[in-house]
């Protein structure tokens, strides 16, 4: 059985599996030892990169998009300007785990895995974004998840979503309401590099699909930005 909760695990480290080392690397080059198995770095492959750190890697996984989404959302709500949630004020507001039971956080375990699977679909989908993943690129992919421990559902589930035609709309019509339209972006928003022109244009398209507010999508960029840094993939 497909455990897609763990899966984006393995695309965005868990809160147990976050300690030392490497734990940090995030969506780096395929040599570089990404985090959680690594399969991040695989779809990546020598994209630049984020590094998380913090309270977002300490949340790992769901938990740490459905964070980052839902104080976007907070502070959107609240009428803030982007600018006052920008980097000097960070340090001192942690970030905290969205409530449970809400869109961001779904109290049942079937919400919880349905709401994982389209944060997948949506990061595999923005990781095609810029047609770096070509067939080649696809078998480079499937070779190296061989050597991951995932389970044979989660490998087919990647395969399957890598070997997909690229569908924004799919993506888009995931989303069964507002909060979880931010959540999906926020995803999105991790698995790209926004100096990309490409990527930069799947994203205002997405953004527009999901029916976000101008300054929602705004929080959500400043809040990933905040949360990572772009790092340069190992070579």
């Amino acid at each position: 059985m497909q455990d897609a909760k763990r899966l984006l695990e393995q695309f965005l480290g868990g809160g147990q599996s976050s300690g030392g080392g490497g734990g940090g690397d995030f969506l780096r080059g395929a040599g570089g030892g990404a985090l959680a198995g690594g399969l991040a770095a695989i779809l990546l492959g020598t994209k630049t990169g984020r590094q998380l750190g913090g309270d977002v890697l300490k949340l790992g996984g769901m938990a740490a998009v459905g964070a980052l989404a839902y104080k976007a959302w907070r502070d959107w709500q609240a009428g803030k300007a982007p600018a006052q949630t920008a980097e000097p004020a960070r340090a001192s507001t942690p970030l905290l785990p969205a409530p449970a039971d809400t869109p961001f956080n779904p109290g049942n375990e079937m919400g919880q895995q349905r709401l994982a699977r389209h944060l997948l679909r949506a990061m595999i989908a923005a990781a095609k974004s810029d047609g770096h993943v070509d067939p080649q690129e696809q078998a480079r992919i499937f070779g190296e998840m061989d050597k991951l421990s995932l389970s044979p559902e989660d490998k087919a589930f990647v395969m399957d979503e890598l070997r997909a035609k690229l569908d924004i709309d799919a993506v888009a019509d995931a989303a069964s309401s507002p909060e979880e339209a931010a959540e999906i972006y926020a995803a999105s928003l991790l698995a790209v590099d926004v100096d990309n022109a490409a990527e930069r244009g799947y994203l205002a398209m997405l953004a527009a699909r999901l029916k976000l507010d101008d300054a929602l999508v705004a929080h959500l960029q400043q809040n990933v930005a905040a949360a990572s840094t772009n790092a340069p993939a190992a070579v």
